[in-house]
Parts: structure tokens; sequence; C-alpha cells
């Protein structure tokens, strides 16, 4: 894709410096439980066309008319430094076309992405105000992150996939079953924005920027009575909790929610930014498109129990490390008691 520059679209001072990355997998910046998920329904040959051709032909285009009537597409001459922005971005990750992007007017603060054949972003003027330059470049790192995971089809290849099994809830406790599966597939849309948020990073390659947009999201346009390190250390408090009953509340904000809570989400960029993954990424060592076909989905949900683990050993949540002490004196009593049943053996 060639750089295209016109008179009114600059782009900040530091976008000819920020690094590209050539080739570069969303692999790279998903999250081991999102990246698990789209690599095993990646392996389902055949079904993303079928999805694709079912849902992305004739409602697809229903709704790109409906933007393209009702919203402004960006372009050189209309929003043109979010549209040079969007052409930064896509030329970092080496995206082949970028996505079009339109501006909505709502009251709404919001972004999203749509469609399968031809996906593309709509921001809100709510959103385009809310956001300096530099936010709003990480927004629209998001969201292509969105479009080149292909989160819109393979989200919708799991629904359908649910409801294919649905048709067994008729069977004795298959209600559970499928009750399980669908809060499964609600902690990979959470864990899949907290990918995206990762591929905003390394668009605006600005971790304050990047924390200060997801502040906003919380808490206004007000950026000169808030503090992105207090904000953090809000989120500590809210990880750490206070007890057990503060941990069930959690539970409960976030079950039914499609996206992580804020503090959650600027708690865990800013683990990723001063990660050794980062780093890497930054330093060309990254995984390759190229070699999608050939990964393995049991390395990726190997990796995806380590995870969980490394985060279960570290959390200071109450319930966690109720349930983490009470499996290590579990264990440790299980091996004092093989270890009596040993010396008993004759020959030990």
């Amino acid at each position: 894709m060639g750089d295209k520059r016109t008179a009114g679209a600059e782009l900040p001072a530091d976008a000819h410096t920020r690094t590209r990355f050539p080739g570069i997998s969303s692999r790279a910046y998903e999250h081991p439980a999102d990246r698990a998920a789209m690599v095993a329904l990646r392996k389902l040959h055949g079904l993303d066309g079928v999805v694709r051709k079912f849902s992305g032909s004739f409602p697809e285009r229903v709704v790109r008319m409906e933007h393209l009537a009702s919203a402004v597409r960006t372009s050189d001459r209309q929003f043109a430094r979010i549209h040079s922005s969007v052409l930064e971005a896509a030329r970092l990750l080496d995206f082949d076309r970028p996505p079009e992007v339109y501006v909505q007017q709502s009251n709404v603060v919001n972004a999203f992405t749509i469609g399968m054949n031809q996906p593309f972003v709509v921001l809100t003027t709510a959103l385009v105000d809310l956001m300096d330059a530099d936010e709003l470049t990480f927004v629209i790192g998001h969201e292509l992150g969105h479009v080149m995971s292909g989160h819109s089809v393979y989200r919708t290849m799991a629904f359908y996939l649910v409801r294919a099994g649905a048709l067994v809830t008729a069977l004795p406790l298959a209600g559970i079953g499928l009750q399980a599966v669908q809060a499964a597939l609600g902690e990979w849309m959470r864990k899949s924005e907290l990918s995206c948020d990762r591929a905003g990073l390394l668009v605006m390659q600005d971790r304050d920027a990047c924390l200060r947009a997801l502040m906003k999201l919380a808490g206004g346009s007000h950026l000169e009575e808030m503090s992105v390190e207090e904000f953090l250390r809000q989120a500590a408090e809210f990880e750490g909790a206070e007890g057990i009953r503060d941990s069930f509340v959690k539970l409960l904000l976030t079950q039914d929610s499609s996206h992580p809570l804020a503090v959650v989400r600027v708690s865990e960029l800013n683990r990723w930014a001063s990660g050794d993954d980062y780093r890497g990424i930054l330093s060309a060592s990254y995984p390759l498109r190229r070699d999608d076909g050939s990964v393995a989905v049991r390395s990726e949900v190997r990796d995806t129990a380590n995870s969980y683990m490394e985060t279960f050993r570290q959390s200071t949540d109450p319930l966690l490390t109720m349930v983490r002490d009470f499996a290590a004196s579990t264990a440790d009593a299980g091996d004092r008691a093989l270890d009596a049943v040993r010396r008993k053996l004759p020959g030990s």
C-alpha cells in the first residue's frame, strides 16, 4: 500500500518514526485465550466460507448501504486527519487494503467493526470529540485489530455452532453444558477486546496515549482532572478487592459484558506494554501470517492454560487466593498421605 499524503491530512510528528511490522500475524498481539479460539476455528476449513456467504452477502450490503447513506466516509477531503491515521495504521500492520471508516453522528461514545467480506469501521462523533489525535489513533488500531483477526467472521461461526448445539437442549442437563459454552464465548469476547487493545498499542506505540484513551472511556473528557498513574492504582485496588464478597461482585459485573471493565483493560494493557512480548515485536520478533495455517491447536490451548495459571498464581483477588491456597494445602496433604503410605509398603 502506497503512502498517501494530502494537504490538511498531516500525521503526528512521530508517525514516520514508528516501527512497521511487515507480514505480522494477528497471533502476535492476540491474548492466549483469544488466539487459541481463533486458531481452532481457522482449522474448520470451509465453514468460514459458508458463514461469509450466508451472513456476509445481502445483510452486510444492507448495513454498508445504511452507513453510506447516513454517515460520513473518511477520505482525503472528509475527516482527512482520521483518514490519514487509518492509512498509517494499515501501513504499520501491513494491510493489503485499509478498511473503509465512517463517522456517524451519535451522543454515544463508541467504535465498532462490521462486516465479513469487506469489514468497515464506524466511529461515533462523541468518540471523535472525546479523543485527541493520538488517542484516536489507538482506537483506530484497536478496530483494525478486529479486522485483522477476523473476529466478526469467527465470532459468528462460534455462535452458529452454539445455536446448532442448542438443538440438543431438550436432553437432561444439556442446558447446563450450553450455558457453560455461552459463558466461555463471553470470556472469549472479552479477551478479544484485550487483544485489540494490544493492536492499538502496536499502531500508536505510545503507552501513555493508549492508557489515556481507555481512561477517558471511563471518566470522559476532563483529562486535566485525571491521572493515568492514579487510575492504575485504582485498577490495582479493584484487582485486589477486600474480601470474598467483592470477588463475587466482580464476577457479577463481568459475566454478561462483551467488554472487560475499564480498569481491567488499563491494567492488562499496561502489563503487556511492560513485557517481553511487546518489546520483542518492536524488535521484529513476531509470528508471520504466512505460517498461520501450520500452527497446532494443542500448543495454543497449552499456552492459554499457562496464561490462566500464571494469572491465577499472581492474583491478589481474595477468592482466587483462597482457592489457590486451598489447592496448595490439599496437594500438600495428598503428598504427605502418599509418603505415609509409601513408608509402610514393603521394601520402602
